[in-house]
């Protein structure tokens, strides 16, 4: 059984009623649809109020090489375009729609027919997944056409679909492989011809053992396509844990997974390209993990993007009286919701209701020099250290100790002993880090 060489940590699972059936939630009576919903320049809105809307159209464009449209997830009438939080506590510019029906787009294919066939060239697909707005939905958002575009003097061996879902209690992604397993194999069949690549490795954790045997079945009838075992270890789907798992190369301080020979794409953005390539259909909806030990009814809901937080919360039985924080994604690196009243976007995978007693963190203390978080770094920092000189600002020194190179899984914050709050320092450092390297270009 593979895994990553350096660090990681062993949290509890809590994979509740993994093994129950997804559910489609109803339409919302109104819609929040956020302009931007990527990693990269922002995009522009290419409707106004009072326009009526189908599902798939177009709502907001984006041209620039880094950037994803935005399209319609209902039909109905645009209400208004206002600034409104986002998950984060941020105002952002969003569409409300007025959800009248569902007419969608005559061109977008909703049979339930599945198309193996892969009709379109390898410009083709890249075009048509950029025109689609996918991004990765693994948690980043980062538009997905790029990563098809590989730069010059640079070469694609081997495409890696994380199929890992390391973070505790989510499991949308296992039951996307189980419900919608050759789908998502077809859609993994496109991104090699995008990428001309003849392998392609699909690492899932030892604790899927349905997901592992069902996708494993398929792939006998898939060529390139090989479903690798892997240890139960966090942070496994990180990008360059999971190459160095896989094929056992690393990724060196500053380079990209390309630089590796490998390109790494979520097991739900392989779903959504297949949708994108073969059905014409926009990303306009995703599967979303609502869950946490003392949610009533916990479950994987199919939902609208720009469906009203409120409205998964009242599917899975309410908010318990005890809830005192409510993260978006996974208690590792998921963030704590400003408030409910906002949309789910492509970027969101789950949402993890927690009480007081799993919240609260405990009151900081002085370093006892265990460390206990240089064992965990899957990096192989040393995040006591990193702390240290940021609360010190002296960033210039943590700039030189690979600050940067922290990928933020939060895995020395979860051994520390004496509770510092040693990610909340690193990202701070890496935000000025960042600020600092972009003054001096």
């Amino acid at each position: 059984m593979k895994t990553f060489k350096i660090g990681g940590v062993h949290p509890n699972e809590h994979k509740i009623k993994a093994e129950d059936q997804s559910i489609t939630l109803d339409l919302p009576k109104q819609g929040i649809v956020f302009v931007s919903q990527h990693l990269g320049a922002p995009s522009e809105c290419v409707v106004v109020k009072g326009d009526k809307v189908k599902v798939g159209q177009l709502l907001t464009k984006n041209e620039n090489f880094i950037g994803a449209n935005v399209h319609s997830p209902f039909s109905g009438t645009v209400n208004k375009i206002d600034t409104i939080y986002d998950a984060s506590g941020y105002r952002k510019e969003a569409i409300v729609i007025d959800v009248e029906g569902d007419e969608w787009l005559e061109n977008i294919d909703r049979s339930e027919t599945i198309k193996r066939e892969i009709s379109l060239e390898k410009d083709e697909i890249i075009a048509k997944i950029k025109e689609m707005g996918i991004v990765g939905l693994g948690g980043a958002c980062f538009p997905t056409h790029v990563k098809l575009m590989i730069p010059e003097g640079k070469t694609a061996e081997y495409l890696i679909i994380n199929g890992v879902e390391c973070e505790p209690y989510l499991t949308d992604d296992y039951r996307l492989m189980v419900e919608r397993g050759e789908q998502c194999l077809v859609g993994v069949s496109i991104l090699q011809k995008a990428l001309g690549v003849k392998t392609a490795y699909i690492g899932i954790e030892n604790n899927k053992p349905k997901a592992i045997e069902h996708l494993k079945k398929l792939t006998k009838s898939f060529e390139g396509i090989e479903v690798v075992a892997l240890h139960v270890k966090y942070p496994q789907g990180a990008e360059k844990q999971l190459i160095n798992a896989i094929t056992g190369r690393e990724v060196q301080s500053g380079k990209l997974p390309i630089d590796a020979g490998c390109v790494v794409c979520n097991i739900c953005t392989a779903h959504a390209v297949y949708e994108a390539v073969q059905k014409n259909k926009p990303l306009i909806d995703r599967i979303v993990t609502v869950t946490g030990l003392h949610v009533e009814k916990v479950a994987n809901l199919f939902v609208r993007i720009g469906t009203p937080i409120s409205m998964l919360l009242d599917a899975v039985g309410g908010v318990p009286a005890n809830t005192s924080k409510i993260i978006s994604g996974g208690p590792m690196m998921g963030k704590a919701l400003f408030s409910t009243d906002t949309a789910v976007t492509k970027g969101t995978s789950a949402l993890l209701l927690m009480d007081e007693s799993d919240a609260h963190r405990g009151e900081p203390t002085n370093c006892i020099r265990c460390a206990k978080c240089v064992s965990a770094c899957p990096m192989g920092l040393e995040p006591y250290l990193l702390g240290a000189l940021v609360e010190n600002e002296d960033f210039e020194r943590a700039e030189n100790e690979s600050v940067m190179d922290c990928i933020e899984c939060g895995s020395c914050l979860y051994t520390c002993p004496s509770y510092r709050p040693l990610l909340d320092c690193i990202r701070v450092g890496k935000y000025t880090v960042r600020v600092l390297q972009s003054k001096r270009k």
